[in-house]
């Protein structure tokens, strides 16, 4: 057997894709920070996502091990009744826009206001061990780095973040009115294997700050960092720093 080989983390056969709910953020203007102020806004994204989940109710069952990609983060949920995809367009989304409003606004410093780009998709991907892959995940990934997505953005400095939908979520949750993600910028178009993909651009209104909460019913850190040593931040100490203690 190859050393390269390995096994699905679940034990699952790698050759049996396996359906997940796609989100993925990615901070604006992260190339344009030094080192250390890329480290602060990561800091700064992954506590906001963290209240976000749990002033929605989503704990850790719910998801995969958040998978970390420097100037971003990618997030897949499982299938669940209690995770269905209005949870996340409806509420997880303007939750997370309330809690970059209200930091934005409470940060002296420009560089530290933070403006995410999001994707959200589902399908069918592969778990070999070493991480997640498939063409549901390029088709998301392609969507959130489309230029069109970063422009809209640019073009609305009054919203905190940009929402792109898959054409298949669209279709599935939004024509149908089950939740109201927000103005729409139109759609923008991508190739991925030669096939021409749509996504539809929202910008999501904030919650009321009350409704931004976490809940008391779901553990802190939903979204746990890496242990340290006893040198390192815990990621208690993570969320003090970044003034988003866990209540």
């Amino acid at each position: 057997m190859s050393w390269l080989t390995t096994v699905s983390s679940s034990g699952r056969s790698v050759l049996d894709p396996v359906p997940r709910l796609v989100l993925a953020v990615d901070v604006e203007g992260s190339t344009l920070r030094t080192n250390l102020m890329k480290g602060e806004l990561r800091r700064i994204m992954y506590a906001l996502l963290d209240r976000a989940l749990r002033a929605t109710e989503i704990d850790r069952k719910h998801l995969e091990q958040p998978i970390d990609r420097g100037d971003g983060v990618l997030l897949l949920f499982r299938p669940d009744d209690e995770v269905p995809k209005t949870l996340l367009l409806g509420q997880l989304i303007p939750r997370l826009a309330t809690l970059l409003v209200e930091h934005n606004a409470s940060v002296a410093e420009p560089a530290l206001r933070l403006r995410l780009r999001v994707v959200f998709h589902a399908g069918e991907i592969h778990d070999d061990g070493w991480g997640f892959y498939g063409e549901d995940l390029d088709v998301a990934f392609r969507l959130l780095d489309s230029p069109s997505v970063k422009k809209a953005l640019k073009n609305e400095p009054t919203f905190p973040l940009v929402l792109v939908i898959s054409d298949e979520m669209h279709s599935a949750i939004v024509r149908h009115g089950y939740v109201d993600v927000g103005p729409c910028a139109g759609s923008i178009r991508v190739c991925v294997a030669k096939r021409r993909r749509i996504g539809w651009v929202h910008f999501p209104v904030p919650l009321p700050v009350s409704r931004a909460k976490p809940s008391s019913r779901i553990p802190a850190l939903v979204i746990a960092a890496p242990a340290r040593t006893s040198e390192g931040a815990t990621a208690d100490e993570l969320s003090l720093v970044t003034g988003t203690a866990a209540h």
